[in-house]
């Protein structure tokens, strides 16, 4: 039997897409991610100084939020 799978490709995130994201400024998010609260950025280049985050694991984090808030938004 044929099962039907739902292909994900991830993709790099900038900054203004993870903030439409999450809704997380920017320094709440750097705050949380020093604390080990919220993904990691990752070096766009090794000689740059821009950033992104995997659409992944910000998803990840979005739905992790919901459920520890049983789904209430502010």
């Amino acid at each position: 039997m044929y099962e039907q799978q739902t292909s994900f490709v991830d993709r790099l995130v900038r900054e203004k897409e993870r903030k439409e994201i999450t809704s997380v400024s920017r320094t709440t998010a750097w705050q949380l991610e020093k604390l080990g609260l919220y993904p990691k950025r990752r070096k766009l280049h090794p000689t740059s100084d821009a950033v992104c985050w995997l659409l992944s694991e910000l998803l990840e984090w979005v739905q992790a939020r919901e459920i520890a808030d049983g789904g209430h938004h502010e």
